[in-house]
């Protein structure tokens, strides 16, 4: 054996340090299964909701709404008032989200469901903005989107795997059993990030005043708007993707968990090509992922008219995942010290488009548009975020941020 080759292989140090690294990822990953899984499970299962708590269809759309409000309150307060913890504390939030699960399970009627859907939100901002900085801590600066990408891919295999499982699930039992689900795999990722996580003693914990010196930036607003109103539009598709196969395609009940699966497809190209985009593009690639956006879901009424075109569609509108890698990337850029409530705050941005996107999408319906509305209002929104992000390139031309 050369030299050459000799000096490619990794060393017996770096061997347990890359095996280590993989089982924080893995560990992380397992959570954002349990909170993928857990936020996008009553897209499928919401005409079985409907009948069961004897309300319509867009009112279960705001149960949706409600864990999303959820994220939104949680995510800044808890990023803030966590700020002298460290991470490993911090990510064991996911108590408190199996607890919100299990109370989801259990709860009597349509009001104390929504109750319980915004207490499991809460948690959900702070967990995925300090997971990502922890694997972004892992590898070198320009990796730092494919590590989160991959900490996001156990949201997008809750798309593909959990969302359709849990709506099999659901329909076949109880959707109480659902959240039951959810609740167990919150609990093992409790346990696997206690088990991998190490304390991190050499981690400072930051000042929350500091943390909150981040809403002074401008890009800061930027990128937390592109997200907000820019990715509203896929969920405001995904929230009634279910009724629209139902009412509109036609098709058959037990094949609207194919339909959640291509959507999860979707999404994990979504999620790898969105790191892969901001690797090459930086910023730009958030403008190329709204307009992508934007052809998508004005072509969405015209596919839902067929089984093998609304697949088709599904997997195009998950895609729509990539707008998160870049801009959570560009969040850490433009916080300068602020990095735990930028991070949180990316999926708090997230989760108001969670809000905003079955609200709108239920005022089209219930005025009378039909459910293939969705699309068009969804494409508005995604010209809404790309009007934002040209905003926020005009801004840094004139303010470049600081090398």
């Amino acid at each position: 054996m050369s030299d050459s080759s000799l000096e490619a292989l990794p060393s017996a140090a770096e061997v347990p340090a890359k095996v280590a690294s993989w089982l924080i990822l893995l560990a992380l990953a397992v959570g954002g299964f349990a909170i993928g899984t857990g936020e996008f499970v009553i897209m499928g299962l919401m005409p079985d909701m409907a009948a069961d708590l004897n309300v319509s269809e867009p009112q279960v759309g705001h149960v949706i709404s409600s864990y999303a409000v959820g994220v939104m309150v949680g995510a800044p307060i808890l990023a803030i008032f966590g700020a002298r913890l460290r991470r490993r504390h911090l990510l064991l939030l996911m108590l408190f989200f199996a607890a919100g699960n299990i109370g989801s399970a259990l709860a009597p009627g349509y009001q104390s469901l929504m109750l319980a859907r915004f207490i499991a939100g809460l948690p959900h901002g702070a967990y995925f903005g300090v997971a990502a900085l922890v694997a972004a801590s892992l590898v070198a600066p320009n990796k730092r989107a494919a590590a989160v990408s991959q900490v996001m891919l156990g949201l997008t295999l809750a798309i593909l795997i959990g969302n359709p499982l849990a709506t099999m699930l659901g329909q076949s039992i109880s959707w109480r059993y659902a959240f039951v689900a959810v609740a167990v795999i919150a609990l093992i990722t409790v346990a696997m990030i206690a088990l991998f996580l190490p304390l991190d003693a050499q981690h400072k914990p930051s000042n929350p005043l500091t943390e909150l010196q981040a809403f002074r930036r401008p890009q800061v607003w930027f990128a937390l708007g592109i997200g907000a109103i820019g990715f509203a539009g896929m969920f405001c598709v995904f929230s009634y993707l279910a009724m629209t196969l139902l009412d509109v395609t036609k098709v058959d009940r037990a094949l609207v968990p194919l339909a959640m699966a291509a959507f999860g497809v979707g999404a994990i190209i979504g999620n790898l090509a969105g790191g892969w985009l901001f690797e090459r593009l930086q910023f730009r690639a958030v403008g190329v992922v709204l307009v992508w956006s934007t052809l998508v879901l004005l072509l969405f009424p015209l596919a839902a008219q067929a089984m093998w075109s609304i697949l088709l569609a599904s997997v195009a509108v998950g895609s729509m995942v990539a707008l998160s890698p870049p801009l959570q990337t560009r969040l850490m850029d433009v916080a300068a010290d602020a990095q735990t409530l930028a991070a949180s705050a990316h999926h708090a941005a997230f989760n108001i488009a969670n809000a905003l996107g079955p609200w709108l999408g239920g005022m089209a319906i219930v005025a009378g548009f039909g459910w293939t509305s969705t699309g068009y209002v969804g494409a508005f929104t995604a010209l809404g975020g790309l009007a934002l992000y040209w905003l926020a390139r005009r801004h840094e031309r004139r303010h470049p941020l600081p090398a």
